[in-house]
């Protein structure tokens, strides 16, 4: 309680004479009384660091209460209290005034040890529950030591079979709860398919969806193609027919065409060379001579491992006599075969095994006698570029894929024209022929242009402003292309035996070359190769699989040797 908030009692009146007599000795005393309180009032007690001391400067004073004095009847208050009354309150608001801030300071620095004691005291409680923690585990770890102790020492004590039994009754009753729930889950969910399974075969699904799409859409490209190239064969077909009717005609005597004997006699040189200067009669005799000396029969090479498999047979084999047409149509089917072969299997076949294979399936028992009836015709005719390419890939001189490449040139030639063919007439004119070779062929020069376009001109005859593109993809009496489209193998050839040449310059004064060192050349010769083709080309080098390259290191030539007979070609500008 302050001292402004004190009260003093109120003084009462005696009812009898006595008491009012004694009410000035009451005064003096109180008074008295008093003055003791008010040279105490400077005594306050403060808590800092658990420590008491007296200070001179104002503080909360607190007064014991004046024990009340009973009287009978009441007085007036004396003046003098009323002074001293009036003194102590001025004092009071004075000192109230003048030192409230340090009071302020004060309470803070106390509320401050308060806290402070709070949190020693809990770390004490914290500290004691802990250590009553640990002699608590510490007894029941020596509880537990000793029990094991006794229970090791004494002898086990039988259970009580009366538990035993009903634990074996419960354990049956659990047992057949979960077999009937078992048999529940079983009938339920006996046709359901797990979740993995079915994502896989979702997953296998959507590939499927998107190879049928890819599929349908090189489908329609490909009828697209096809049907231009059967229009153009029809339109054709007619001048062909007029032609020739027109050179009847005209000729007065008919001459045997003795060109058509070169299948029998092998080959065109040595047609030319047995014909030579010779007189129709004559050549009539070479003829019937070369065809009465011919073996009717071929002789099987046997079954060893070193004959290739198509040619493993024994005995006789008839010659069939395969015409250089007969031989074409059948190598272009055995190609269009190898091809989907291809695409079905992740790991494709080489040609010998395939023909092997096409043999037997389509010619059954006679497969021997069309193998080797095949092979002599082919060698007879390696001078048609389609044969000869047929037994290099079949001899292993050259890779599968030059085959591929070519045919995917052309067919990305004849692409490009139908899109620049806006008007769909089959024919373009001289600039947009040119604009048109030139976005097949980015990486061309303006000369080799210049060289198709005058084939293509050549070819039609025509010095005109229009070119008849599907004209140029048709082919002569012996299936072969003509003028304009083995330019563009040709130089396809030859660019890249110059891609093979500026990847040897890159790889001089090695003497063998690591996949690490081939990735590094060809990166260097040719920026803008994608990692696909470029992991293809190494395979081609090394001979494996583009998964299983490892840091073996062969010969340069080697490599260069097998990149050469295989579709390696730029696929950017020079760096």
């Amino acid at each position: 309680m302050a001292v402004k908030d004190l009260q003093l009692p109120p003084l009462l009146h005696s009812r009898s004479s006595s008491q009012f007599e004694s009410n000035d000795d009451n005064n003096r005393g109180l008074q008295r009384h008093i003055a003791n309180k008010m040279s105490r009032a400077k005594l306050i007690k403060t808590k800092e660091k658990e420590k008491s001391y007296f200070s001179s400067e104002p503080a909360e004073v607190t007064f014991q209460k004046p024990r009340q004095i009973r009287n009978y009847g009441s007085l007036a208050k004396p003046r003098f209290l009323e002074q001293l009354e009036c003194l102590l309150k001025r004092e009071l608001e004075v000192l109230d005034n003048t030192q409230d801030s340090k009071v302020q300071e004060l309470r803070l620095q106390v509320d401050h040890l308060k806290e402070d004691l709070a949190t020693q005291y809990q770390l004490y409680r914290d500290e004691r529950d802990a250590r009553k923690l640990l002699i608590t585990r510490i007894s029941t770890m020596q509880s537990t030591q000793d029990a094991e102790h006794d229970d090791n020492n004494e002898e086990d004590e039988s259970e009580d079979p009366v538990v035993v039994k009903m634990a074996l009754q419960v354990c049956r009753e659990d047992l057949t709860k979960a077999q009937i729930e078992l048999n529940r889950l079983q009938a339920e969910y006996s046709d359901v398919v797990p979740r993995r399974d079915w994502d896989n075969l979702n997953h296998l699904h959507e590939e499927t969806l998107m190879k049928l799409e890819t599929l349908q859409t090189d489908f329609n490209q490909v009828k697209s193609e096809y049907d231009t190239l059967l229009e153009v064969h029809q339109k054709s077909a007619p001048t062909t027919q007029q032609h020739g009717s027109d050179s009847q005609h005209i000729a007065t005597t008919p001459r045997p065409n003795w060109e058509q004997c070169s299948d029998i006699l092998g080959g065109t040189e040595r047609c030319k060379e047995l014909f030579e200067g010779q007189s129709s009669q004559k050549r009539l005799e070479i003829l019937m001579k070369e065809i009465n000396s011919q073996n009717q029969f071929f002789t099987g090479l046997g079954t060893s491992s070193d004959v290739p498999i198509y040619l493993r047979y024994e005995g006789k084999l008839k010659n069939l006599k395969l015409k250089k047409a007969d031989v074409i149509k059948v190598i272009k089917e055995i190609w269009r075969n190898k091809m989907a072969d291809n695409e079905k299997n992740d790991d494709p076949r080489d040609l010998q095994t395939f023909l092997h294979s096409y043999l037997v399936e389509q010619y059954k028992d006679k497969a021997g006698e069309w193998a080797y009836s095949l092979m002599e015709s082919v060698q007879n005719n390696l001078k048609d570029d389609l044969i000869c390419l047929f037994n290099d890939v079949l001899t292993g001189k050259v890779d599968e894929s030059i085959y591929h490449g070519q045919t995917q040139l052309l067919s990305h030639l004849l692409k490009v024209l139908i899109q620049s063919d806006i008007t769909q007439c089959g024919s373009l004119t001289v600039s947009e022929f040119s604009e048109a070779l030139r976005k097949a062929f980015p990486l061309k020069s303006d000369q080799d242009i210049e060289e198709l376009l005058a084939a293509a001109q050549t070819e039609l005859e025509s010095s005109g402003v229009r070119i008849s593109y599907q004209t140029l993809y048709t082919e002569d009496t012996d299936g072969q292309h003509k003028e304009f489209l083995s330019l563009v193998k040709k130089q396809a050839t030859a660019e890249r035996l110059q891609y093979i040449s500026e990847l040897r310059a890159q790889l001089e004064g090695k003497g063998e070359v690591d996949a690490e060192q081939l990735w590094v050349a060809f990166k260097t010769i040719d920026p803008s190769l994608e990692p696909e083709n470029l992991e293809w080309n190494l395979s081609v080098a090394f001979q494996t699989k583009e998964s299983e390259l490892q840091a073996q290191a062969l010969e340069k030539e080697v490599v260069l040797q097998r990149l050469s007979v295989a579709h390696v070609k730029r696929a950017g500008p020079k760096g």
